[in-house]
């Protein structure tokens, strides 16, 4: 699904973000990537979409060599992928229903499909009330679960969250975890960059540790092993 061999990425500044990454994330399975600020986790996230190459190694996803991946094919390639960021990446003129329908109009999906497809991750999200609101009248909250609906309405067979919970309040990260918990329980791969230790140490899932560029650590319900 998920596999990383021999994977170095060295930034024009001399950083090393990634140092012999070897990995393999199986399909249906929930990863924690944690580790302190500047370890490299944003980086090891990135390159599973193709924001970012490594400058060594091979990264495969869904069978796709990203290494061999051209530019032109990238688009096409993320179809397969969705993408939930920590600031939310909404189109601030489009309301909930016209930013999750978005994704499916730039592949031209039939508009009778796209209406039952947004309508249906709208109701698995609790925003099906607030589909005609722009991101400005919802709370943060909902504006990560409109990202979320919007990552998942291909029904990408993986999803990557980068820090999905960072910027809300205990309660609301709470009710995010809910709907990423239950778009893995329907066989989504969900592949989840964070610094929450109290979520990571109450809804176990295996853990990905790293530091320096380099896994320090692969438990199974591994827990957060920081201090905040």
């Amino acid at each position: 699904m998920i596999e990383m061999q021999e994977i170095y990425k060295k930034y024009p500044n001399g950083v090393m973000a990634a140092n012999g990454l070897n990995v393999r994330i199986k399909q249906g399975e929930f990863v924690y990537v944690v580790g302190p600020s500047g370890a490299g986790k944003s980086t090891f996230i990135k390159m599973m979409y193709r924001e970012e190459r490594p400058t060594n190694g091979t990264i495969t996803v869904n069978g796709v060599n990203l290494s061999k991946l051209k530019n032109k094919r990238i688009p096409y390639f993320r179809r397969q992928i969705g993408v939930v960021f920590q600031d939310f990446k909404l189109l601030p003129t489009l309301t909930a229903y016209e930013n999750i329908a978005y994704a499916l109009e730039v592949i031209e999906e039939e508009p009778k499909i796209i209406k039952k497809r947004v309508m249906d991750v709208l109701e698995l999200v609790g925003l099906k009330n607030k589909a005609r609101m722009l991101p400005t009248e919802l709370s943060g909250g909902e504006q990560q679960r409109v990202s979320i609906a919007r990552s998942i309405v291909n029904l990408p067979r993986v999803v990557i969250a980068d820090e999905p919970t960072g910027n809300l309040d205990p309660e609301t990260s709470w009710e995010i975890m809910k709907i990423l918990e239950e778009i893995n329980s329907r066989g989504t791969t969900v592949v989840m960059a964070t610094h929450n230790r109290e979520i990571v140490n109450a809804i176990k899932h295996r853990v990905i540790a790293i530091e320096g560029g380099k896994i320090v650590r692969d438990e199974h319900q591994g827990d957060y092993g920081y201090e905040n």
